[in-house]
């Protein structure tokens, strides 16, 4: 199965094995809850994929790679302790508390969260002298004597033995221990999350040109060459700060992250090409409706291949100035919520509830950040509620004044929700003006049909454009929302 695929059967499991009768207690007991193993190709996603099932589940995640650790630090260190046992004292062994069972402890400390997933990596590699003990946790949940805590779902992962040396066959004794989940990688699904995870546009275009790239491994007489999904993923991160600071993306950057010669220098050949029409199209003049006449004939005589490029580079720009008003949205939800609390409040005891709500709001923030369990949207708009309630506000004894400065937020929202419905009114009129035919408009529509920050802030606020072409393309027929909802913003 694919990614996705594997996704949902984890969290459906993960669903049944917290499930609860009438008196709190889990309907499958803990020995009887097989560990999901996840085993497929490196760099596919395993590990993203438990980040976000922790995140949807709101429950906690504690990672672990099994190869790091030694007989002594998963089990615990020995040391020597007294029992009497039938009236007489002897000296016995005991261990340490495991350092991964600490671990889960710990993470329920920081976070008040009794229930998670303890992931462990690479788990078909563990050494041997760790293969007896392994047998035992799989089953009972228990490291040397120390057991994972009630509520924590254990769910491992692999590769297979192509993939890494290391691996040793699981035998039928603990395999049917396990809930097996084989995956395999998939490009469109991948293409999902990536264009979600708003990677580079020049990589979007070139898979979407030669998806036989995605993913690829590869031994010859010079070695193994591979390409992940994984790399992708972080190229493109690298790309964007490398185009921050003006420094130059070359073969020789590619091949640190695609390691396979031949797909490496297409890619660096190809980003050449799309970086010059970077240059030539001159995007931020589109977005602004300033397109010299030259430009405008050089889009209509443009081959397909470069219109798919220039398409991509429009989607790029305007889905990061989408994410950039609905980052901010989020931040202003979040601090109107915050200081609806002291509304009503004066002087004083306007201050104190101020300082109060500002403690409060910290403490769960910090819980919630070290469970791991908010997405980087929800991080930004904490971050921008707790930045605003610093300095003079915390002292301010008048709420009008607190609510003048909350209402200039507001103002720079609106600002910049006008030039971000400007830009992709443009967008729309230079595709409809430089392109004959519908296969362009059909692609950006598209495109912003499935980019999920993009579709959240046309529901909300609205685009004509949108609605008119995407009605006259018939790629969806479920009415939306066509007026903003800036009203709600007040408070």
């Amino acid at each position: 199965m694919n990614i996705k695929e594997a996704k949902k059967q984890i969290k459906n499991a993960m669903i049944a094995y917290f499930s609860k009768d009438e008196f709190g207690n889990y309907l499958i007991p803990v020995q009887k809850q097989r560990p999901v193993f996840l085993i497929g190709p490196p760099g596919i996603g395993k590990t993203a994929i438990m980040e976000q099932i922790a995140r949807s589940m709101k429950v906690s995640l504690v990672s672990y790679s099994i190869t790091h650790h030694t007989r002594q630090s998963a089990l615990g260190l020995p040391f020597i302790t007294e029992k009497i046992y039938d009236g007489k004292e002897y000296r016995i062994s005991e261990y340490t508390m495991s350092e991964i069972i600490a671990s889960v402890y710990d993470t329920i400390e920081k976070t008040g969260n009794k229930e998670g997933i303890l992931f462990l990596d690479e788990i078909n590699c563990v050494s041997e002298t760790l293969s007896p003990a392994m047998l035992q946790f799989l089953q009972y949940k228990i490291f040397g004597k120390h057991r994972v805590p009630e509520g924590w779902i254990v769910v491992t992962a692999g590769n297979p033995p192509e993939y890494n040396k290391n691996v040793h066959e699981m035998d039928i004794v603990t395999l049917d221990r396990l809930k097996r989940i084989d995956v395999e990688p998939d490009y469109q699904v991948w293409r999902s999350y990536a264009v979600n995870r708003n990677l580079h546009s020049s990589i979007l275009n070139f898979l979407d040109q030669k998806p036989e790239f995605f993913y690829s491994v590869t031994t010859s007489i010079d070695g193994k060459s591979f390409v992940t999904p994984r790399g992708w993923e972080d190229l493109s991160d690298m790309m964007r700060l490398y185009e921050l600071h003006d420094i130059q993306i070359d073969y020789d950057l590619v091949y640190q992250y695609l390691q396979n010669s031949k797909i490496a220098r297409e890619f660096a050949t190809y980003y050449e090409l799309f970086n010059r029409y970077k240059k030539e199209y001159q995007i931020e003049s589109i977005f602004s409706g300033e397109v010299s006449e030259s430009l405008m004939e050089k889009a209509k005589e443009s081959s397909f291949d470069e219109r798919l490029a220039v398409v991509g580079m429009l989607l790029d720009e305007i889905t990061a100035k989408i994410r950039k008003v609905n980052f901010f949205d989020r931040g202003i939800q979040e601090l109107r919520a915050l200081l609806k609390q002291a509304k009503g409040y004066e002087g004083k005891e306007l201050q104190t509830k101020i300082q109060e709500e500002k403690r409060a709001y910290e403490e769960d923030f910090e819980q919630k950040k070290t469970a791991g369990s908010l997405n980087n949207e929800e991080l930004y708009a904490k971050e921008f509620a707790l930045n605003f309630l610093t300095g003079s506000i915390l002292e301010e004894q008048d709420f009008s004044v607190i609510q003048k400065a909350y209402m200039e937020k507001v103002a720079e929202l609106k600002e910049l929700i006008a030039h971000t419905n400007t830009s992709l009114q443009e967008a729309f009129r230079f595709i409809e003006q430089a392109y004959d035919g519908d296969q362009e408009m059909v692609l950006f529509v598209t495109e912003l049909t499935v980019r999920s920050h993009c579709s959240y802030y046309i529901s909300r606020y609205g685009s004509e454009e949108y609605f008119k072409y995407n009605k006259e393309l018939l790629l969806e027929e479920r009415k939306m929302d066509l007026k903003g909802k800036i009203s709600e913003l007040e408070l």
